[in-house]
């Protein structure tokens, strides 16, 4: 089937750029990533510093083993405050870094914190059991039921390993998310029981009243961001803007657009582009939160999400009643107009991906270009919205759906090249299902779009 192309026109009387897209300078967006990741590895160094401040000499084998047992332990305690913190859903690093990058290092994080964990455990018990010349057994029951808050720590640690196999990717397919989601509390419990043995029993913090000092001061300042951004923000939000939902409008087979409203929605703050974590108060589906993207910017009356049928939570939406409340944690997300660095650009979507690029689509500024695949015209969801938009701001819009031989236009770097002339000087707003986002970052970069110019942000986490 033949590719569908609007091509540009005027853009006067364009109420979408004149409302969204003031006049603006432009420069190069550079993610704060690296800087972040530097803090991390430096408060690891910090941590590494503290054992070689402590530590004298290192003799023979016994001491060979509890030397590093003590360097996995405290790595170990250091990496559960990172990973708590990557997950503490704050603004800044939110919006900058972005939600996917955060939970990804969150993941990786988790399979080291756990390796640290186990490696210390084993390796404490092997150094005290050639120390005291007893066995592993005889020395692991000493430890753990004779040693101040050691059975705690014990159980923290179990907890952890058992959220680690949860979390693992073959794992986690058996589990529904919502399983999988609240079986992670655990690590709440985990590092709350571990704290207190690390303090006891850590020969770093026994006798080092400033260490021991930093260290609460770690797990403390941690803790608040927790309490304050998952906790008090989501509640405080749900009192004063007390979300309902206004309507369900059907858009596509299998895709519905959720209409929700409330008071002082301007507020929220919430850009294009970005999504919430939503909790609708229905039977069935009050004790889950999924992240939708908005798929209209956010104004004074509405925020709006679409969403395909592809689980129980999503199918449900199209059933959900005008009036149910909502829960709504966010604004979330990078994916927003912040990360444009230059007046022409490229969105690039697929399937139900299309949600947060008509967003993106009706307030960039610049030249705007929007290529949609899809299998069939009919799950071009959002095109009479997406058709007006073009129109109104003069953009070029191609739609590629499937035909008897695959897509008329192939995702290869020389056939979106054909569609987006100079496409290497755009910047890219990619979003689609895995394999999809995966072969466009391929063509994408054959087609000489450098890597900083491709914004992508996944929402499977």
């Amino acid at each position: 089937m033949a590719t569908v192309q609007h091509t540009r026109g005027s853009n006067r009387g364009n109420r979408h750029l004149s409302q969204h897209a003031p006049p603006r300078s432009w420069r190069p967006w550079r993610s704060p990533a690296t800087g972040l990741v530097l803090v991390i590895h430096a408060g690891a160094a910090a941590v590494l510093g503290l054992w070689w401040s402590n530590t004298e000499t290192v003799t023979g084998l016994d001491g060979w083993l509890t030397g590093a047992g003590r360097i996995t332990g405290l790595l170990a305690g250091y990496a559960c405050a990172v990973l708590l913190a990557l997950m503490a859903r704050v603004p800044a690093l939110d919006r900058s870094v972005g939600s996917d990058r955060l939970a990804r290092w969150h993941a990786m994080g988790g399979r080291y914190t756990v390796s640290l964990s186990v490696a210390h455990t084993l390796l404490i018990i092997w150094g005290y059991s050639v120390t005291s010349e007893t066995s592993v057994i005889d020395q692991t029951t000493t430890l753990v039921f004779e040693y101040e808050d050691m059975l705690m720590g014990t159980v923290g640690m179990l907890l952890l390993v058992v959220v680690g196999v949860v979390s693992a990717r073959a794992a986690r397919r058996r589990l529904s998310y919502e399983t999988w989601y609240y079986l992670h509390f655990l690590t709440y419990l985990a590092v709350f029981l571990a704290f207190f043995h690390q303090l006891s029993n850590g020969a770093d913090f026994m006798d080092d009243p400033a260490a021991r000092t930093a260290w609460y001061g770690l797990y403390l300042g941690v803790a608040w961001l927790l309490l304050w951004y998952r906790f008090l923000t989501p509640a405080r939000h749900a009192l004063r803007h007390r979300l309902h939902v206004a309507e369900v409008h059907q858009e596509a087979p299998g895709v519905v657009s959720v209409y929700v409203t409330g008071k002082h929605l301007h507020a929220l703050g919430a850009r294009p582009g970005q999504f919430f974590r939503w909790r609708f108060l229905a039977p069935g589906m009050w004790w889950t939160a999924n992240p939708y993207s908005l798929s209209a910017p956010a104004d004074e009356r509405h925020l709006r999400i679409t969403v395909k049928a592809s689980g129980g939570h999503s199918a449900a939406l199209a059933h959900i009643r005008p009036g149910t409340r909502v829960w709504a944690e966010g604004p979330y997300g990078a994916f927003t107009p912040a990360r444009q660095g230059s007046n022409k650009v490229l969105l690039l979507g697929g399937g139900v991906g299309i949600t947060p690029l008509r967003a993106l689509f009706e307030t960039l500024p610049g030249e705007v270009t929007l290529v949609y695949y899809a299998r069939s015209p009919l799950d071009l969801a959002l095109r009479d919205e997406l058709d007006e938009i073009a129109a109104a701001r003069g953009a070029s819009v191609h739609y590629v759906v499937d035909g008897p031989e695959g897509p008329s236009v192939p995702l290869t770097g020389d056939a979106i090249a054909g569609l987006v002339p100079g496409l290497p000087a755009h910047d890219v707003y990619l979003c689609g299902p895995p394999g999809m986002t995966a072969a466009a970052k391929t063509a994408l970069g054959r087609a000489g779009v450098p890597r900083h110019r491709i914004h992508h942000e996944s929402f499977a986490f």
